[in-house]
């Protein structure tokens, strides 16, 4: 069950709300001063905190509450607080809005209004408490997973890419093949350096060869080696990368791209570990760990003939998916403070606006964005034009952090019956945010 704790000198006030939470199935608790509501929040686990503003007989200054308030914070900073305060004084609550308080409700209090606020305060308490235990279970795998692998300096926070490393360090000490897929831009080359550190054969060479930058006539000599005049221009013996990867790992990305005769001969050396070079009748010999990757689809390509489904089978014993970008939500803004390496501030709007881009060019889009970026900002935070986003988008990102209108405000108040916190939640930002612009269109009711 859950439980709220009242703080509140008045025994009248104390009664109605336990009462009124009550009947919502929500356990009250109620402390007549702040020493022992401070207790109580040692002793009992609390949910949320309603509190005064004054304790001592004619005392409206409001002090009382505002150190009541500061001492919560600091022992209890993951419990919500709504205050109790007359509207003479609402200056008061306000102030304490913006330092963290989730909410404030006038004396006398609509029942109605009360319930509604603490219900979806809890709610999101509830949801705010599953977000913190996923993240902090995150961390600590991720701490597990740094320990024990060399992760080199990848940066990352996402669940998504956490799960792809996992997965990849727990197979990297095999010597089966491995299959990197994502899309361009994702970091498969990294994923598949980070199997080659932690593999049997991390003290060997890793060699990175790009299929898709191969011409098809010289995709045998580049990968397999070329005596001296096997073709037009040959005029010295050729090392091939199978050769240069002996002893280590040899990295095919954008296997897609590789023709049928290269695919052959690729399926040959996996099967046997030998091969010929071009224009020779010797056979050689390697030990070489393979790891490839793809964007494309190559169950499809089977089906169509153009990659052998004996060559997929045995190039996709261990799949690694890299999600897009978009899917790594957690990992954007890690990677543009790593990109950015101190030489700029991201604004608010900013950071908004790259969390809520698609980014269809993955990480080597972000770090162009953030670079560029960088270099115009001058001295100051990089604002959203600076990004070169595309207007649908940078718009989209600054409009619902900084530009909702006086309309879209009071219409989203209306919605919640007065309640901020909720009018937040729908306009999809903080409770501090929504209060700035209160002040702005001078929404807040009158000071004295």
């Amino acid at each position: 069950m859950r439980t709220v704790l009242i703080i509140d000198d008045n025994a009248g006030v104390r009664e109605a709300l336990a009462l009124a939470l009550s009947l919502r199935d929500i356990r009250p608790l109620a402390a007549r001063d702040p020493a022992e509501g401070l207790a109580l929040l040692e002793r009992e686990p609390v949910d949320l905190v309603i509190q005064d503003m004054n304790f001592s007989a004619d005392t409206t200054s409001g002090e009382e509450g505002v150190a009541l308030f500061r001492a919560i914070r600091a022992r209890h900073v993951d419990v919500p607080v709504v205050l109790l305060t007359a509207w003479t004084r609402l200056e008061n609550a306000v102030e304490l809005v913006k330092a963290g308080a989730a909410d404030y409700l006038a004396k006398p209090w609509d029942d109605a209004r009360l319930l509604a606020t603490v219900e979806n305060l809890l709610e999101l308490a509830e949801t705010g408490t599953e977000l913190r235990r996923a993240r902090k279970e995150r961390r600590a795998r991720k701490t597990a997973l740094a320990a024990r692998y060399a992760l080199g300096d990848l940066v990352f926070e996402a669940d998504a890419t956490l799960r792809a490393l996992e997965l990849a360090c727990q197979v990297a000490r095999s010597d089966v093949p491995l299959l990197v897929t994502g899309p361009n831009g994702s970091g498969k080359e990294r994923v598949a350096a980070i199997v080659h550190a932690n593999s049997a054969v991390a003290r060997g060479p890793f060699v990175a060869v790009n299929c898709g930058a191969l011409p098809d006539d010289l995709v045998e000599a580049e990968l397999f080696g070329a005596e001296s005049g096997a073709y037009t221009g040959a005029n010295k013996a050729r090392e091939g990368r199978f050769d240069a990867a002996d002893g280590g790992t040899l990295f095919l990305d954008e296997i897609g791209n590789l023709p049928l005769g290269g695919q052959m001969k690729l399926l040959r050396v996996l099967d046997t570990g030998t091969f010929q070079r071009l224009g020779s009748n010797q056979t050689r010999r390697v030990k070489v760990r393979v790891l490839s990757a793809t964007n494309a689809d190559l169950k499809a390509m089977v089906r169509e003939g153009t990659f052998r489904e004996d060559l997929y089978y045995r190039l996709n014993v261990i799949e690694v998916r890299l999600p897009p970008l978009a899917e790594r939500v957690d990992d954007i803004l890690p990677l543009a403070e790593h990109f950015l390496a101190g030489r700029a501030v991201l604004g608010d709007a900013a950071r908004e606006a790259l969390r809520a881009h698609a980014w269809p060019g993955n990480v080597r889009e972000l770090k162009n964005a953030v670079e560029r970026a960088a270099l115009l900002a001058g001295d100051a935070p990089i604002s959203v034009d600076l990004l070169g986003l595309p207007a649908a988008s940078a718009a989209s990102g600054a409009r619902n952090l900084d530009e909702p209108s006086r309309a879209t405000i009071e219409a989203a108040l209306a919605a919640a019956q007065g309640v901020v916190s909720r009018a937040a939640q729908a306009l999809g930002m903080s409770r501090q945010a929504l209060y700035r612009r209160l002040e702005r269109y001078a929404l807040l009711p009158d000071k004295p």
